[in-house]
């Protein structure tokens, strides 16, 4: 259902099965898959595309220009998966030329009141953003992280695969996976988040070792990488393809 009051642009594709509340605006170049349901007062900006069954609650600006200076109205994208949930006033802004052109949204994440994701951010599944935490531009963030009320993640960092960032943290180097980040600095393996998701206790106890290679050896980063390379854990493996893809340095 399309409530009258909503704006169209013409050049938009609307697959059937899609809600659209009063005052809603939908840009130019936009594409909304079917069972995704757009709230009242919700601006979709220009060339977004927006896969099935996903909710925008009021108040919500999705793929709007980016705060980037120096974008000067390129075509640039914002993608998002599906079942998706962006709650009271989320932005999402879209990417730039400087990059990928685009900002990219998995699948199934949960989006909580006044987000911000800006320009050229790459966010992975399962993704939970509390209300108030910020992405800078260029920030990736890899599946089932979780970042906690009013974390602030700066510019071109990446947080790892299943990571925890606390409360009003303010991040400026990358997280490797599996970490937990508190009163922002490590503070140890977010050992409850695996367990939650089913990992193995052999598996939790390796990567408890690999963290204390990490954080508790005073090894430096290519020592520490030298050293977890042996191990025949997959997600050990993992971490150690995180670390060695690191341009800004891991949090320490």
């Amino acid at each position: 259902m399309i409530h009258p009051t909503a704006v169209i642009d013409p050049s938009a594709t609307i697959e059937e099965g899609v809600t659209i509340g009063p005052y809603s605006i939908i840009g130019k170049e936009v594409t909304i898959g079917t069972g995704t349901e757009v709230g009242p007062h919700v601006v979709i900006g220009d060339y977004t595309e927006i896969g099935q069954n996903n909710r925008f609650f009021q108040f919500s600006s999705i793929g709007e220009e980016n705060q980037d200076k120096k974008y000067a109205g390129e075509p640039t994208k914002t993608i998002i998966g599906d079942g998706n949930v962006f709650r009271e006033c989320c932005t999402v802004h879209r990417g730039t030329i400087q990059d990928k052109s685009e900002t990219r949204i998995g699948n199934n994440g949960w989006f909580m009141a006044y987000t911000h994701i800006a320009h050229d951010c790459i966010l992975g599944d399962n993704i939970i953003m509390s209300n108030n935490a910020t992405l800078a531009g260029h920030v990736q963030v890899g599946d089932q992280v979780i970042l906690s009320g009013f974390a602030k993640i700066h510019q071109f960092c990446k947080i790892g695969a299943h990571a925890f960032v606390g409360m009003d943290c303010a991040i400026s180097k990358d997280i490797p996976p599996f970490v937990l980040v508190a009163e922002n600095a490590p503070y140890g393996l977010n050992s409850e988040g695996l367990k939650r998701r089913g990992f193995s206790p052999e598996t939790i106890s390796e990567l408890k070792k690999a963290y204390r290679t990490i954080y508790r050896k005073s090894l430096k980063l290519d020592e520490a990488i030298e050293e977890l390379s042996a191990s025949d854990d997959a997600s050990v493996q993992q971490m150690v393809g995180f670390l060695e893809s690191t341009e800004r340095g891991i949090l320490r």
